[in-house]
């Protein structure tokens, strides 16, 4: 049954060999096959194809004598291989040659030949039977021509691991190894060509030309990469086509409409002659000769546009050629051409006809004249001298691709030469064992290079001192790739993207922002939502006891106010989570500093009122009226109103705006660009004036009452401030991408919570926990308590003074103090010495009694009673001296009697004197604490 499988497959094989590809070709055996394919024809016949029909195979038309000339290089460089001595000895390298006719088709066709002859050798039918008309394995092909042909037989080649060796192909596309793998060449690509191009228009100053390409593989990426280059040097494009033989007659007569109505004189064509050709033709039939030419080393010689009926069109055309090469002997052997000569190649016989325009007898196209399908020709012997006649055949002067053809070949048999020579032990392939000559797969051409090859990743490097054959693979930067082997240059990265490890290719930056679903972002959005609710708290219950002594105490219009900014504060700093969009930039910024400045006003309004009440001279209802909420409010206004306006001029002349920041490997930060630096500085810089304002005002009534404003928590809190906009400065410059919005946000929250605590929490503490404290009387005794210590340093000082200036003068020392004092003071009872009134005190047991006048120069520099708690002060040292009990309490808790029960001689006098019958602290209001402008006796306490 296997021996009836093998003989089936045989006789189809002999079956496919004879028969598959096309018909025409040419052809010779020999050890070890080479493939090769070439534009014979220019083109194929345009044939509408009948679906009902059995599709038939296109016709080849237009021979092209350059293409013919291509394909002798390929049989003479053979012939002289197997001729040679040294080269590949006692091996015969044959060929199988095919017409691509300049098409894709046509070169698929003759490329499965290949592919499907090496198929059938693999099976080794020869232990069955004796083929001695056996056709071996094609090794490698030669072609083709064409770039988009040649992509095409890449593609199918590429699968076999078959060599393809391309002579005229010069598309950058066929350069990428990991898609062409099989694929070489002997033309450099269209990219320096291109670049060539651009350079020559530059050089002319021209800046307005028309770019012509042919619609395929190798016009559409050369015209691409001349479009850059051309932008590169602010060189503007016209008019952009794409041009085919194959267009209707119609297409091509718009594109010259559109070529003759253009202003730009200069048009630069990536295409191949007969794509080029019927637009040459149009314009020779609108004698449109005022245009200058650049053309692409494809249709720069060509035979099909180098005719003298299209010089007034194409004449001072600037064109790329190929470097030419010599090879000695080939003028000779396409001299010696003949059809009968060259039977095994079936391509001789057409050109001779078409050389001659005759007919051989034996010529198929002689029946098609006779028959009326074909022109009238004479016959001819195949005898006829071929060097009587003008041909591009023979135009040998300046061999370009007739020369890469000819090195092709000779790469592919010194390939063979290393592997007929290799050592065992020595060679390539596993184990390092050589290959078998005879037997050869095509994926076996041998490494003879000097250098290695740079795998995809790295780009060749040069070597000084060394040959440009001779170089090192240094691998591609960070942000560059290189996805083929032997790169000379790494591919920068677009700008989203940047290189894998390998730097194999580029990846999709990751987009990163300070985002919503972070830890990072939802811990701080914890934060700044927690200190929304903590200052809604507050205010809650700053509401519900606003009529409470504490509230009343603490400015409560003002207190309301200052709460509202802190919970602007907190909700500011949610703006900076988030994507950064042009409108949140534009907020985030103004939204902080209004908010922060709306806050330090308040506090600045409320320290300053109080500590010019404290401080001022007797309050006049001048005094309450400028002192009134209006100017609370106004100031508080006028300080955030500057704030306003360096916002609106901030958004004005520079808004922020979003930005994505590419400078970070691998990440792209989306951030705010904040437009002006300055404008920042100027929005931090006077909101930490403001702080430094209140700073200082706050520092100053310190030792004020600790129930209005309790000026050490707002130093506190002020001092916060301070701390964490200060270490702000230097961390917002040295952090980047999304932790710069971090930063911002940590620090609005730090401040924002330092305030709340320092002002706010101490007396939600004693409403809600220790409301006895929360009382007209406590804060009355509080208030006395201040007065009276600051009149008491008063006091000291003074007398101080007094006693230095007595000793001094030599007067009389003070006297110890006795049991029992008393003083009357009226106008008459004065300092003689210093000339002013002096308040002295008496008491006795059990009783004390106290008088105390003082003229208006003197009741101008004092404030209400504080000169009372002086006078207390003399009055119990005295005691104490004397041994008598004090009539005021020496511990702190004697100033708070609702808490504590006293007998009523250790009542504090302090809070029951009366002046004229009327209480010296009145009733606490909102606004001052007043003392009558009259001095009088004071009667004790007990007497109350």
């Amino acid at each position: 049954m296997r021996l009836l499988l093998y003989y089936v497959v045989l006789l189809g094989s002999s079956y496919v060999i004879s028969t598959y590809g096309p018909h025409q070709r040419a052809q010779m055996t020999g050890d070890i096959l080479l493939g090769g394919l070439f534009p014979i024809h220019f083109g194929v016949a345009s044939k509408d194809q009948d679906l009902a029909a059995r599709p038939e195979s296109t016709q080849c038309v237009r021979f092209n004598f350059r293409g013919f000339r291509w394909l002798q290089a390929m049989i003479f460089a053979i012939d002289e291989i197997n001729n040679s001595s040294t080269l590949l000895p006692n091996i015969t390298l044959g060929y199988r040659i095919f017409d691509t006719c300049n098409t894709v088709s046509k070169a698929l066709e003759a490329t499965l030949s290949f592919v499907a002859q090496n198929k059938i050798d693999s099976l080794n039918l020869d232990e069955f039977c004796n083929c001695t008309d056996h056709i071996p394995s094609t090794i490698a092909v030669v072609g083709a021509a064409g770039s988009a042909v040649s992509t095409a037989v890449a593609n199918l080649l590429g699968l076999f691991y078959i060599p393809q060796i391309s002579y005229a192909s010069s598309s950058r596309l066929l350069s990428n190894k990991n898609q062409y793998k099989s694929f070489m060449r002997t033309i450099p690509t269209d990219e320096y060509q291109a670049t060539a191009m651009a350079d020559i228009i530059e050089h002319f100053q021209w800046n307005w030309v028309i770019a012509v390409a042919s619609d395929d593989d190798y016009g559409r990426p050369g015209i691409e990469k001349f479009e850059k280059e051309m932008e590169e040097r602010d060189i503007c494009i016209h008019l952009n086509e794409l041009i085919s033989q194959y267009f209707e007659d119609h297409e091509i007569k718009a594109l010259a409409d559109r070529i003759e109505n253009s202003t730009a004189k200069v048009i630069v064509v990536f295409a191949s002659g007969p794509d080029i050709e019927p637009l040459i033709k149009e314009m020779i039939r609108r004698n449109i000769t005022d245009r200058i030419w650049l053309a692409s080393e494809a249709w720069a010689s060509s035979s099909l546009i180098a005719k003298p009926e299209y010089l007034d069109v194409v004449a001072g055309t600037i064109g790329f050629a190929l470097k030419s090469g010599s090879i000695p002997g080939f003028k000779e052997f396409l001299q010696n051409v003949q059809p009968k000569k060259d039977s095994h190649n079936e391509f001789v016989r057409e050109f001779w006809e078409e050389t001659f325009n005759c007919y051989l007898e034996d010529s198929p196209r002689l029946q098609e004249s006779e028959n009326g399908s074909t022109s009238f020709r004479p016959l001819c012997t195949g005898e006829e001298d071929i060097t009587s006649v003008e041909t591009p055949y023979l135009d040998y002067t300046h061999l370009r691709i007739s020369y890469n053809v000819y090195v092709a070949v000779y790469s592919i048999a010194q390939a063979l030469q290393d592997i007929l020579t290799c050592t065992p032990g020595h060679g390539l392939f596993a184990n390092n064992s050589c290959a078998d000559i005879k037997k050869m797969e095509a994926w076996q051409v041998p490494f003879s290079n000097c250098s290695e090859d740079c795998e995809p990743g790295t780009r060749k490097g040069i070597i000084d001192s060394m040959p440009t054959c001779c170089f090192e693979c240094t691998e591609c930067s960070d942000g560059e790739y290189s996805n083929h082997k032997d790169a000379s240059v790494c591919t920068k990265c677009p700008n989203n993207s940047w290189s894998n490890g390998n730097h194999t290719f580029c990846f999709v930056k990751e987009i990163e922002f300070l985002s919503w679903t972070e830890p990072f972002g939802i811990a701080l959005a914890i934060c700044a939502v927690l200190g929304i609710v903590l200052t809604a708290f507050v205010m809650g219950v700053f509401v519900r006891f606003r009529n409470t002594p504490i509230v009343k105490a603490t400015n409560r219009e003002l207190s309301y106010v200052l709460l509202f900014s802190l919970i602007c504060c907190f909700s500011s700093s949610l703006i900076f989570i988030g994507e950064p969009q042009d409108w949140t930039c534009r907020l985030r910024q103004p939204a902080f500093g209004i908010s922060f400045v709306l806050c330090i006003s308040c506090i600045l309004v409320k320290t300053n009122r109080v500590l010019l009440v404290f401080e001022a001279k007797i309050p006049t209802s001048l005094h309450r009226k400028w002192w009134g909420l209006n100017l609370q409010f106004l100031l508080v206004f006028l300080c955030t109103f500057v704030q306003v306006m360096i916002c609106v001029v901030w958004l004005y002349n520079a808004p922020p705006s979003s930005y994505k920041n590419h400078d970070i490997d691998e990440i792209i930060f989306i951030t705010c660009n904040e437009g002006s630096v300055m404008a920042l500085g100027f929005l931090i810089g006077y909101t930490c004036l403001l702080a430094a304002i209140c700073f200082f005002f706050a520092f100053k009534s310190r030792k004020l009452p600790e129930n209005f404003t309790e000026a050490k928590f707002i130093t506190f809190s002020m001092l916060i401030f301070f701390i964490v906009w200060i270490s702000f400065i230097p961390a917002y410059f040295s952090t980047y991408g999304k932790f710069v919005s971090a930063v911002e946000v940590i620090a609005i929250l730090a401040s924002s919570f330092g305030m709340l605590a320092c002002i706010f929490f101490n007396k939600v503490y004693i409403i809600l926990f220790k409301p006895s404290r929360n009382t007209i009387e406590e804060v009355r005794c509080s208030t006395a308590a201040h007065a009276f210590k600051v009149a008491a340093k008063a006091t000291l000082k003074h007398n101080t003074a007094s006693r230095k200036k007595s000793s001094s003068i030599g007067g009389s020392s003070a006297s110890s103090p006795s049991s029992s004092i008393s003083l009357k003071t009226n106008g008459n009872d004065c300092d003689r010495t210093s000339g002013k009134h002096r308040p002295r005190v008496s008491f006795g047991s059990g009783t004390v009694t106290l008088s105390l006048s003082f003229d208006e120069s003197r009741r101008s520099s004092l404030i209400g009673a504080a000169h009372i708690f002086g006078i207390m002060t003399d009055l119990d040292r005295s005691a104490r001296a004397a041994g008598q009990p004090s009539p005021l309490l020496t511990r702190k808790k004697s100033l708070y009697p609702q808490r504590h029960k006293y007998s009523p001689a250790a009542r504090p006098a302090c809070c029951m004197f009366k002046l004229q019958g009327r209480m010296i602290l009145d009733k606490m209001t909102r606004k001052h604490y007043m003392l009558g402008t009259s001095g009088t006796a004071l009667v004790p306490a007990k007497k109350i």
